[in-house]
């Protein structure tokens, strides 16, 4: 197919949406301006999801990218409720009463967050009520724990993270006596998903991150060129810290079957994930919620192995890796994106195309013919398209689009050739799935003046 450009702008623009932080008395009082946000579908139905958030009774705002393997059920509970866990593990002990004695008397609740939604970012109606009852559990325990100390945003994460992956195991262990919920809970823990989280106060920066999703900060030098700082590392097995970690949990009789071509015992890209219990439960517990869960479940060709080499469970961990920054003036905004953007492009590319587009200003790098044997004419053409470029200035009015349009249509020479995004996105469902993966991205716009005021 030969999509026009009007068609192209409709597919990368579907799932796009802003945010602007509002101004009080004219004036803007928070490190964030604003966020873009979008996605493109590879998989269908797509199993990336994405989410942010204000805190309500807690200062901060509350970003994410979640990446589902096996399905979208998993990526899908964690797009809804890691950040009221995490939202509940910052909140002071005297808030949690009040929302527990709310609870307790039916009064209406302190609202923890506002959410920052796509039309397209549903919530699973049916498993609200069995999500808030093991949300309550969780604050219960931390009433009780109480010590009295504030708690700590690295801290907090870590701890939210946990705790929602052992709840998602603990409810399919349960069971539901509603068997569409049984269902759920069951979908949600044998299917998978990575998160990249940030959570942004004041000039504190926290990126929590399980999985192979990234971070990546933009940063303007005094030349006004652009640079990218990893926010994250990748827990896969080009990271061979992660390799290390997991080779030392199992015993060393273990040592050649933990990894295998690159993959947890020769399955899983990711070293750490939500969900995935089959990487987490003994044999005897997978049999046993197997047989006993509905009968779809049996259908599940995924449900039914047990991973080659299954000695010492867990394998698998949601436990994030927290990194904190302390904002400066020169970080102009974040990337969170999931593994589908940085297949394509590099963090350093990344940052330029990203920087340029939100100042406006093109650094015109020397055009890169590195090896062709490039005519005059083609050298002309070059030079036309990229003086068009400039002329139409962008047009995208959303920066995590404009990303997009340069992951799937960048050419050799780093320009969106239109071509190749037109055959790109008009590939059917079942080839997409082998040119690319899905793509969601959140950039964030920090505000320079606040945070050098800080």
């Amino acid at each position: 197919f030969y999509l026009t450009p009007p068609q192209v702008n409709s597919i990368l623009k579907a799932n796009e949406y802003s945010f602007k932080v509002p101004e009080f008395d004219g004036k803007n009082i928070s490190s964030v301006l604003g966020f873009d946000s979008n996605q493109l579908p590879a998989n269908a139905p797509i199993e990336d999801r994405r989410s942010a958030a204000t805190c309500l009774q807690t200062r901060g705002m509350l970003l994410g990218v979640f990446d589902g393997h096996a399905g979208c059920a998993c990526a899908q509970a964690v797009s809804e409720r890691l950040f009221y866990y995490i939202a509940v593990s910052l909140l002071p002990h005297e808030t949690l009463l009040e929302i527990e004695n709310a609870v307790e008397s039916g009064r209406a609740l302190l609202p923890i967050l506002q959410w920052h939604k796509h039309p397209n970012d549903y919530f699973s109606k049916e498993a609200s009520k069995l999500y808030f009852n093991s949300l309550r559990t969780y604050w219960q325990e931390l009433i009780d724990l109480n010590s009295g100390e504030t708690t700590d945003v690295r801290e907090a994460l870590i701890n939210a993270f946990k705790r929602l992956d052992n709840d998602i195991s603990l409810e399919a262990q349960v069971g539901d006596p509603n068997s569409f919920l049984n269902y759920l809970v069951l979908r949600v823990a044998f299917s998978g998903a990575t998160a990249c989280v940030a959570h942004v106060d004041g000039v504190d920066l926290h990126i929590a991150n399980t999985g192979d999703s990234r971070a990546m900060l933009g940063v303007q030098e005094e030349d006004g060129s652009w640079s990218a700082v990893n926010l994250s590392y990748d827990h896969n097995a080009q990271n061979e810290h992660e390799v290390a970690r997991v080779k030392m949990e199992h015993p060393k009789s273990e040592e050649k079957s933990l990894v295998k071509q690159d993959r947890l015992l020769g399955l899983l890209m990711p070293f750490r994930a939500f969900g995935d219990v089959k990487f987490k439960w003994s044999i005897e517990l997978q049999k046993r919620v197997i047989e006993s869960g509905p009968d779809q479940l049996n259908d599940n060709e995924y449900t039914k192995f047990i991973p080659p080499n299954y000695h010492t469970p867990p394998y698998l961990t949601a436990e994030p890796e927290v990194i904190h920054h302390k904002l400066r003036p020169q970080d102009k905004f974040l990337v969170l994106a999931t593994d589908g953007l940085w297949e394509t492009m590099h963090r350093q590319d990344v940052a330029r195309i990203v920087g340029e587009y939100l100042t406006g200003v093109h650094h015109q790098q020397p055009i890169a013919v590195g090896g062709y044997k490039v005519t005059l004419g083609q050298m002309h053409g070059l030079l036309t398209e990229r003086r068009a470029r400039i002329s139409s200035v962008f047009e995208d009015q959303n920066a995590a689009t404009h990303l997009i349009r340069h992951a799937v249509g960048n050419n050799e020479f780093g320009t969106v050739d239109h071509e190749r995004l037109s055959k790109m996105l008009s590939l059917p469902e079942e080839l997409a799935r082998m040119y690319r993966d899905d793509i969601t991205i959140i950039v964030v716009q920090f505000n320079s003046h606040v945070i050098g005021a800080y």
